[in-house]
């Protein structure tokens, strides 16, 4: 890695002081304005990233292998992933594969010293966004991983309207419509849908939408899920369960109804 050779980098934002980084880079630092995992098996290049990202304005988490990897961005919630191929435990690209399997969407960027079109093609279909070849510098880094997050950003820009099949949300006016008429609901029955909407096709648990949807007075009482999905199921004209389907002993999945 080109960590020998200085590279200035500056942060983009207000608020900025420069400061004199223990490596040699002169960079300037600023409130995190997104949480990057670093994950590389060598101890001295996670340092070097962890010291540039951060004077560059990224809060920063480390793992030093795979497993690691799983589990730090499990309990932290990344916005990013730098993600080194070769691990010695689990190979970087098979953390990708369990991490977009295990429903974490947060892009991720190899860092690879292969170059073979095979295994970038496999690290691609895998979930990755971007790869840098090493020997690579810290501001080619930085400028990828900005742009990762602006497109990735803009992707995920919630629409203001949620549907499935005609049923219509409308995060902005705070309404609901069922085939074209209004429906009235309670702040948790609206709540309740949208979390279904926003995860259509995915089956959540019971515990998931109490910890999503009620507060933490609600948390243990499962049977308050169960009394919300009957009330949604009614007001949507959804009794026989086609929109919002149960998934038994698990929990509820809202899925488009398959037209007969």
């Amino acid at each position: 890695m080109e960590g020998s050779r200085a590279v200035t980098m500056v942060a983009p934002a207000a608020r900025r002081t420069t400061r004199q980084a223990g490596n040699g880079f002169a960079m300037e630092a600023l409130a995190p304005r997104a949480r990057i995992l670093v994950v590389d098996d060598e101890e001295s290049i996670r340092d070097l990233l962890t010291t540039a990202l951060r004077f560059t304005g990224f809060a920063v988490d480390t793992a030093a292998g795979g497993k690691e990897a799983l589990r730090r961005a499990a309990a932290s919630a990344p916005d990013l992933v730098v993600l080194d191929v070769n691990l010695p435990d689990v190979d970087g690209f098979d953390v990708c594969r369990r991490l977009r399997a295990g429903g974490e969407r947060c892009p991720v960027i190899f860092l690879t010293a292969r170059d073979d079109p095979e295994d970038l093609r496999s690290g691609f279909t895998g979930g990755g966004d971007d790869y840098l070849t090493k020997p690579f510098s810290l501001e080619e880094l930085v400028l990828r991983i900005e742009a990762v997050l602006r497109r990735t950003r803009r992707a995920e820009e919630p629409a203001s309207r949620l549907t499935c099949g005609d049923i219509v949300l409308d995060e902005t006016a705070h309404q609901v419509w069922k085939d074209g008429q209004e429906v009235a609901l309670s702040p948790t029955e609206y709540r309740l849908l949208r979390y279904l909407l926003l995860n259509r096709d995915r089956v959540l648990s019971k515990r998931q939408l109490l910890d999503h949807v009620w507060d933490d007075a609600a948390a243990g009482e499962l049977s308050a899920v169960e009394t919300y999905v009957s009330y949604l199921r009614r007001k949507l004209d959804d009794r026989d369960g086609r929109l919002i389907q149960t998934v038994r002993g698990f929990g509820y999945a809202m899925r488009t109804p398959v037209l007969r």
